[in-house]
């Protein structure tokens, strides 16, 4: 717990056995209260891993439901468990459980109710092994989101966050895809019920056991993002109105 706060951390997982070891053992539980795993159909041993490493709180999706529905299930399951404040940290060790303390540190003392990890402020992102591709695309999809949607983020694309169970209720993420284009509706929602977000410098690693997709799917998820931006933006100004981006 922080400021009476109780912390629960969420760890989506998709063959994830080489690496959930390795990220549970840096997560600081000298402040959080419980860990939730959700395997989403692995092919490899995660699960086995996970229970032997201690973790209670396992899901298992008996057919891979993907990225966002992955998410979902994180949610409801930190939510059952009473959380305050749920931040999701990728099992593959590509972000560090070191900056869990200072993000929750920032919800907790009511800062902020929403914490990005961001691999773009400092050289985190080309330091750490992203592809260039990767960057240039996030850096214009960024750029194009800010504009549309009014905000200054540094990236909406990262998968380090955390957020208060307040944020968490009153938005409708299941209305959300199933698909990676998750992450920037679940952004759009936070910022359509008026939430802030914050943002932390965090180096990132890309190598072989990280969970990344390929150009291809980059590219319709580049596409899914810019259609999200443009849904919020003409709800907005109030010439259309989509479900997920209603009031829960």
């Amino acid at each position: 717990m922080l400021n009476g706060k109780k912390i629960i951390i969420v760890l989506p997982a998709y063959n994830a056995a080489s690496t959930l070891r390795e990220t549970y053992n840096e997560i600081p539980f000298d402040v959080v209260d419980d860990v939730v795993l959700v395997d989403d159909a692995s092919k490899d041993d995660t699960v086995k891993v996970g229970k032997k490493i201690g973790i209670k709180n396992i899901v298992v999706h008996d057919e891979n439901k993907g990225y966002g529905g992955n998410q979902k299930s994180c949610y409801d399951k930190a939510l059952e468990l009473g959380a305050d404040i749920v931040v999701m940290l990728h099992p593959d060790y590509q972000y560090t459980p070191k900056l869990i303390i200072p993000m929750v540190s920032m919800i907790a003392m009511d800062v902020y109710p929403v914490v990005l990890g961001s691999r773009i402020l400092g050289k985190g992102s080309l330091k750490g092994g992203m592809p260039l591709y990767k960057f240039l695309f996030n850096r214009f999809l960024t750029l194009t989101q800010n504009i549309l949607m009014g905000q200054k983020l540094s990236e909406y694309h990262t998968g380090y966050r955390a957020f208060s169970a307040e944020v968490l209720r009153s938005i409708d993420y299941h209305a959300n895809s199933d698909d990676f284009v998750f992450d920037n509706q679940m952004l759009a929602q936070i910022f359509m019920n008026g939430f802030e977000i914050g943002e932390v410098s965090c180096p990132t690693l890309y190598d072989e056991n990280s969970s990344s997709i390929n150009f291809k799917r980059s590219v319709k998820y580049g596409l899914g993002v810019l259609g999200v931006s443009f849904q919020y933006f003409f709800q907005k100004i109030g010439i259309a109105k989509y479900k997920y981006l209603r009031k829960v």
